[in-house]
């Protein structure tokens, strides 16, 4: 579990930073869990869609890259929809979910646990962006950590970089990984799929206020705040801001803050690679690209990455 002292001080810095910025781990309480799922429901968003098509359409060579009875480790598990497909083709000797969202954890751990009563379920409620314990100790089997969705494009590349050699050190000699990598696209796509037109995206970013608000002594008040996602086609990423609509003076505890109008907190990055990119960002980290699949229309991106 990310420790409220933890949440506190990362807000209390970025707040306090010449471009306010805020960690998107912080997203996922309870109800940006929630909103997060309902996003991945809507037709403007792509990649989850997109990932669970591909999953479906070569879910055999997936399988047979990560081996069965492995050890198969989930990072940001939360609904786990993905998983399930993955677990019943490739019947691991255990699966280790691992998410920052207790209430995501739980419930789909009990699910799972309904479903597949042969299998070893060891969740873990923590930050796998910091260092954590993986109860791999009596594991069999390599171990292939599982890294869908586009996570690893809310890292800038130099983050990606260090969280892909740390992953290596993980998995070990004989280990591998299934990363999911959103694709460089149209503008317009991209735009869509951060903007949708029934504002759940809108609600999932300012539900971030609303956390330190109810975590923190926080006074934001959310419709002095708008929602904003661009794509920024020079670092090939999307952005996404909380802009103050008025100039305004915000509390968390007993730290005071001042917005000018226009002036915004960074919430998110989502960078988009190329195939081949991502290939020479995971190799310079000590993986070997072992096999790379697609979706029918070429939207999104799943490697198969095996330790160097």
């Amino acid at each position: 579990m990310v420790p409220a002292d933890s949440f506190r001080e990362d807000v209390i810095a970025g707040l306090s930073l010449p471009q306010k910025a805020l960690s998107p781990k912080y997203f996922y309480d309870a109800q940006g869990s929630r909103l997060f799922e309902a996003i991945c429901r809507l037709k403007e968003y792509y990649p989850t869609r997109s990932e669970l098509a591909l999953t479906h359409l070569h879910l055999r060579e997936i399988a047979s890259f990560a081996r069965k009875g492995s050890t198969l480790i989930e990072y940001g598990s939360g609904e786990s929809a993905k998983s399930r497909l993955l677990i019943q083709a490739l019947r691991p000797s255990a699966y280790i979910p691992v998410d920052i969202s207790a209430d995501a954890l739980r419930g789909a751990a009990a699910m799972l646990r309904r479903r597949f009563a042969w299998l070893d379920i060891r969740a873990v409620h923590g930050d796998f962006s910091r260092p954590l314990k993986i109860p791999v100790a009596q594991a069999k089997g390599r171990r292939v950590i599982y890294f869908p969705g586009s996570t690893i494009g809310n890292l800038t590349p130099e983050e990606a970089h260090a969280f892909l050699r740390t992953t290596r050190g993980q998995v070990g000699p004989r280990g591998a990984m299934l990363v999911g990598v959103d694709l460089k696209k149209d503008a317009n796509v991209l735009h869509a799929a951060y903007n949708d037109a029934k504002g759940v995206t809108a609600a999932f970013n300012l539900n971030l206020l609303a956390r330190i608000n109810r975590e923190l002594r926080g006074d934001f008040r959310l419709r002095r705040f708008r929602h904003y996602a661009f794509y920024n086609a020079a670092l090939g990423r999307v952005e996404m801001h909380l802009v103050s609509l008025e100039r305004q003076t915000v509390n968390v505890g007993d730290h005071r803050f001042s917005f000018e109008a226009g002036e915004s907190i960074h919430t998110e990055n989502s960078y988009k690679y190329s195939i081949e990119g991502f290939r020479a960002l995971a190799r310079s980290a000590g993986f070997k690209g072992g096999k790379v699949w697609l979706d029918r229309r070429g939207m999104f991106s799943l490697h198969g990455l095996e330790a160097a």
